[in-house]
């Protein structure tokens, strides 16, 4: 059996009036992720981890942020293209552990939620999903709130 890792990282600029999409849901906020699509950061962190552990280059090649097709699309598309990729490849997703950083609003409340859209895009189930969420203690662009961002590591085998 062949097993590969690979590691995602996702940054968006936060904007009063935008949405906040993370992990597939929308969590109200008062500030939003700015982006081509709906910079929902954890999915983009996701797509690259899975993406980076099968040699396919990452998001932007893929699903390039100057392509008109790509402007406003649900991130949840791109999560499931990516499996799409990845089974086509022979490849299994085995799980990913995920971390964002932001300072509002609450995560933790959200998770099972998150896990629960997550999960059949990826045809992996909700307990092989890890979700967790830190604040930046008020240093740097997302102690500031101007930011977040979001990290991830997948780990992809194949018989």
């Amino acid at each position: 059996m062949k097993i590969r890792v690979g590691l995602g990282f996702d940054v968006h600029q936060l904007e009063v009036g935008k949405e906040l999409c993370l992990g597939g849901i929308k969590i109200p906020a008062d500030k939003g992720a700015v982006g081509h699509s709906d910079a929902d950061v954890l999915i983009h962190a996701i797509c690259d981890a899975l993406l980076g552990a099968a040699n396919m280059r990452d998001i932007g090649f893929h699903y390039s942020n100057i392509d008109d097709r790509w402007k406003g699309m649900d991130s949840k598309f791109f999560l499931k293209d990516v499996t799409r990729m990845l089974f086509e490849k022979g490849w299994t997703i085995g799980n990913v552990d995920c971390s964002l950083t932001l300072e509002q609003p609450k995560i933790n409340p959200h998770i099972p939620a998150m896990k629960h859209v997550l999960a059949p895009l990826m045809n992996i189930s909700e307990d092989d999903i890890s979700i967790k969420a830190t604040t930046n203690e008020t240093i740097g662009y997302v102690g500031r709130r101007e930011g977040i961002n979001a990290y991830a590591v997948a780990l992809i085998t194949k018989e």
